[in-house]
């Protein structure tokens, strides 16, 4: 294994495929990505932080100042023009593929792959991070659940689904690589 990935370094990145990692917040999407981007030799990037990069603002006070339909809108402009077609990891945020037509392009651009976890991980991952504005409500959990009981069907369409369940950081990286390493022959 070792050596297919650093037959896949020493490829200039242009021509290589995009990746992009979708699933809930709390799924480990940035951790994993920063990673995988690296042992592949692509480029890493975070769709949220393209975004605040862009526009100068935080995710939390978009959504604050001009709602989450505005940042929907930010993430379809990301997905559009926002990143070179190949060479790239691209960490999405968790409602990007929702939006009709975002998943479907995404998979178009790129390998998807969707980091799973159960509500109650996810709640336990993300209990100290006050950068989430969809937990910011009265039962955190709650809302987890229904969060991703709408999102379900889209996040299970991606090319491919990895639980992080019981796994570290470091697995779920590693099984990424793979995943990528065998669609690229």
């Amino acid at each position: 294994m070792e050596h297919s990935q650093d037959r896949m370094k020493e490829q200039p990145l242009k021509n290589k495929r995009n990746l992009y990692l979708i699933g809930m917040m709390g799924t480990g999407k940035s951790a994993v990505g920063r990673i995988a981007s690296e042992k592949l030799g692509l480029s890493y990037l975070d769709s949220d932080h393209v975004i605040e990069t862009q526009t100068g603002i935080s995710v939390q006070e978009i959504f604050t100042r001009f709602g989450e339909n505005k940042f929907r809108k930010l993430e379809e402009s990301f997905v559009k023009e926002g990143h070179d077609p190949d060479g790239n990891l691209v960490s999405c945020g968790g409602g990007l593929c929702i939006a009709a037509g975002m998943l479907e392009r995404i998979k178009t651009m790129g390998l998807v792959i969707c980091l799973w976890a159960n509500p109650e991980t996810i709640l336990t991952r993300t209990r100290s991070d006050s950068n989430r504005p969809l937990l910011q409500v009265e039962s955190p959990l709650a809302e987890i659940k229904r969060i991703l009981a709408e999102r379900e069907s889209r996040y299970l369409s991606a090319h491919k689904v990895l639980s992080t369940e019981n796994r570290s950081i470091e697995q779920v990286a590693q099984l990424v690589i793979e995943y990528y390493l065998e669609q690229a022959h």
